[in-house]
């Protein structure tokens, strides 16, 4: 399973350069580059500490059920804008 262009994006999404990653996994910048780039296979100690740091683990979660990534993410942005309308509105 490859999970470079995820943890790329999440990453991205949290903020983080791969320096700032790199620090919170204890690892080289140029590791976190090969992760993202598929070219380093990604421990799960890894993978527990990325989701923890990017707070996303929800999309790990489907991409270890198998789920489809994309259509997870666009159904939480979907709940996410809801809660927003709901609460400008009072509701």
């Amino acid at each position: 399973m490859e999970f470079g262009s995820v943890l790329n994006v999440m990453r991205k999404e949290a903020g983080l350069s791969q320096e700032k990653m790199a620090e919170k996994l204890h690892i080289a910048r140029s590791s976190i580059s090969k992760l993202e780039n598929n070219q380093l296979e990604l421990r799960a100690a890894d993978l527990f500490t990325w989701t923890k740091e990017t707070g996303n683990q929800e999309l790990v979660a489907a991409m270890l059920l198998g789920l489809d990534v994309g259509v997870l993410q666009q159904a939480l942005e979907l709940v996410k804008t809801a809660t927003v309308i709901s609460t400008i509105l009072g509701l």
